[in-house]
């Protein structure tokens, strides 16, 4: 059992290693009250010396499943992250609570460095952020062996596997470090796994015995949204014109994009900067900065940024091209609506974006590579070309079924034209029986087709009895209907085995007549999505909205003077709850949401005062 003296501003502290206090620790030290689903699981596992592995969507609270554990161990705690901007961030967030935390990569100078190096051997440090390059330098490990360390998190743990879509070679290597550290409990966290992704990191990462908690993917505050792309400029221009005063990122896939898009919103009197590889250092810095202060309303920028950027106030994200994979599109658009609050998330669809996709995909080198890109590409053209529920078909690809539809998506609030299904799925997986569940989509629709190829001959499929029973419908609407079956999860596309369809369970239900089915009428050209009243992201009266906008500049001149973003001091969430709730003393503004005992001594004055103010 360990315990430091308390003092929030100077030393930071280390809670008593009991079960029983970590609710103390999550009122005290983070202004929590309740933990979200199986974090409190995830903290024990940890605190007891387990391995764990966690899939959480952007947002869930997989940081706090590690920063937690790490003031109840004793020793350090190091988290291993290829993102600069989250360490910051976090850090940043760490210290605001009392926390004593740092960060260890290439943004520091050598006096910085020397500081940090000379806190964590001095035994100053509950926290240390590392850099994934920096954490494998043999030099550092060994420097790392006559220390207590408390436990290893590795964040974005997807990019350790060749499945992950931001797969590293060199992110690889961490799997090394359980054999330099084999009593210590290991974490591995990331937001993005489809199935394959999450055993080949549990292989690469040693975790043979990682208990394995995975919430919901499902962030139902955001609305999901497909429109064809036309005349693209004009078609962002109207969506921005709803959304004044709000912070967003605009993502495109070239950096001449990037630039010409932001041109355009500065001409239409946006206030919108450009951010891509190709610009220098500082000026990424400065974009960076300027938008998580709220100096700066929106962001666009190749994918490159907003990967661990807590800001939680982002209200929309847009891809103006069509991303090449799910999970970045799915990682892409969490970095809405991180607060709860209700956000948007739209996507221009062009059949333009998907030849040059494709076209790219095919010079790349490794055949092995290329094949896993091109399956991914094509899951994310099912998804835009889908006439089902987005989230079904979202959530689904990435293993998690709804059993309804969300009610906030564009096809949920303008649903297309149904019909009865069953016989045409019938034919569908009745085909891919007969064809032995080895082939993919394109091939099944060529049989049911009757298409007479030398593929088709090769393998005897001409003489199947499924062959050219389903000429009642066009190769494009086959293949919407095989989409489907696959979101319903009558058939799965398995990744490892060149994305061939294969029955589920649930197919011999429709097979044998157990089961009835409606689909979606395939659209030939795309309906206009019907307008409908848009919910305020802020549900407040008008003495309230004017409670908010004062607290909101309190907090901006906060953080400029502390030189941290506003959403250190006080997420918009907190805020809110100050507005309906009124707090009058200390004990009433502790039982807001993110208000622990520091930032109540360090702030809670100054936001009682003007909430009294208000009030009088």
């Amino acid at each position: 059992m360990m315990h430091i003296g308390f003092n929030p501003v100077r030393s930071g502290f280390r809670i008593e290693t009991s079960m029983d206090l970590i609710d103390d620790s999550l009122r005290q030290v983070f202004g929590l009250h309740e933990f979200r689903p199986y974090q409190r699981e995830i903290i024990e596992q940890l605190i007891a010396g387990g391995d764990a592995f966690v899939l959480m969507p952007t947002g869930g609270g997989k940081s706090l499943c590690y920063q937690l554990p790490a003031l109840h161990r004793p020793g350090l705690a190091i988290v291993v992250s290829p993102l600069i901007s989250l360490m910051k961030d976090q850090v940043d967030a760490l210290l605001a609570n009392g926390v004593r935390a740092a960060m260890y990569n290439s943004t520091l100078g050598e006096a910085e460095a020397r500081d940090v190096l000379h806190r964590l051997h001095g035994r100053k440090l509950d926290l240390l952020y590392v850099a994934p390059e920096r954490m494998m330098r043999p030099a550092f490990i060994n420097s790392l062996q006559d220390m207590e360390i408390a436990l290893i998190a590795i964040d974005e743990a997807h990019c350790v596997s060749q499945w992950g879509h931001d797969f590293r070679p060199e992110y690889a290597a961490l799997g090394e470090l359980r054999q330099h550290f084999p009593e210590v409990p290991f974490i591995a966290l990331t937001a993005t796994a489809d199935p394959q992704t999450r055993d080949d990191v549990l292989k690469v990462l040693r975790l043979h015995q990682a208990r394995q908690y995975a919430t919901s993917f499902d962030r139902p505050n955001i609305r999901y949204t497909v429109l064809e792309k036309h005349r693209p400029q004009s078609q962002l221009r109207r969506f921005l014109a709803r959304r004044t005063n709000e912070s967003g990122i605009v993502y495109a896939l070239s950096r001449r994009r990037v630039e010409e898009v932001a041109a355009y919103l500065r001409e239409q009197g946006y206030s919108a900067a450009a951010y891509h590889a190709g610009l220098d250092r500082e000026t990424r810095k400065d974009v960076q900065e300027r938008f998580i202060r709220d100096d700066l309303l929106i962001v666009v920028a190749t994918v490159a940024f907003g990967m661990g950027i807590d800001k939680p106030n982002v209200r929309f994200v847009v891809h103006y091209d069509l991303p090449r994979h799910m999970e970045g599109y799915y990682q892409e658009t969490g970095r809405a609506g991180r607060d709860g609050l209700p956000s948007e998330a739209l996507l221009l669809f062009g059949l333009q974006d998907v030849a040059t996709a494709r076209a790219q995909l095919e010079n790349k080198a490794s055949e092995e590579q290329r094949r896993i890109d091109i399956h991914k590409l094509n899951s994310m053209v099912g998804f835009a070309e889908s006439l089902t529920c987005r989230r079904r078909v979202l959530l689904g690809y990435l293993g998690e079924q709804m059993d309804q539809d969300c009610g906030n998506c564009d096809v949920c609030l303008d649903p297309p034209e149904t019909f009865d299904a069953t016989i045409a799925a019938r034919k569908v997986l009745s085909c891919v029986y007969r064809v032995r569940q080895r082939f993919g989509s394109k091939h099944v629709v060529d049989v049911l087709r009757g298409a007479d190829t030398d593929r088709i001959r090769k393998f005897s499929h001409d003489l199947l009895t499924t062959w050219g029973i389903g000429l009642e419908y066009t190769h494009a609407e086959w293949t919407s209907i095989v989409r489907q079956l696959i979101h319903r999860g009558y058939l799965l596309q398995d990744i490892a085995d060149y994305s061939v369809l294969k029955l589920t369970p649930r197919a011999l239900l429709l097979l044998r007549g157990e089961e009835m089915i409606e689909l979606a009428r395939p659209r030939i050209s795309e309906k206009p999505v019907k307008k409908k009243a848009r919910k305020a992201a802020v549900e407040l009266g008008e003495d309230d909205l004017r409670l908010f906008e004062t607290l909101r500049e309190i907090r901006k001149h906060l953080a400029q003077d502390q030189g941290v973003p506003p959403y250190v001091i006080f997420g918009d969430a907190s805020l809110l709850e100050m507005c309906r709730e009124r707090p009058s003393n200390d004990e009433e503004f502790l039982n807001i949401t993110g208000v622990g005992q520091v930032k109540l001594e360090r702030h809670g004055a100054t936001f009682l005062e003007a909430i009294a103010m208000d009030q009088g």
